[in-house]
């Protein structure tokens, strides 16, 4: 969880993947797959929250709250910008991986 941690450090300060899912009742990966959601569907048209809750099954009040924890709207899009800029091997394929193994666990 670490290149969450760190990358979430980078956008929005000293936000803990561990403690945020504490404070919102998920589990860590669950918060993972809610970050890297609502990080995919913020550059996209409609509502950021309501397109990450279709893609996770996770209720979109939890997922407000997760982008509160971060710091808003403003940090949620650097935190797109950042997967936005990783070459497909790079970072953004990580997170693509966490999150396609997640959902496959279901």
């Amino acid at each position: 969880m670490s290149m969450f941690d760190g990358l979430l450090g980078q956008v929005a300060g000293n936000v803990d993947i561990g403690n945020l899912a504490e404070k919102v009742g998920l589990s860590p990966e669950q918060v993972e797959q809610a970050v890297q959601a609502l990080g995919q569907a913020h550059p996209q048209p409609g509502d950021t929250v309501d397109a990450a809750a279709a893609q996770t099954g996770l209720p979109a009040d939890t997922l407000q709250q997760i982008v509160a924890h971060i710091g808003g709207e403003g940090a949620l899009g650097r935190f797109a910008a950042l997967l936005g800029e990783q070459p497909e091997g790079g970072l953004g394929g990580m997170l693509g991986g966490l999150a396609s193994g997640l959902f496959e666990r279901k």
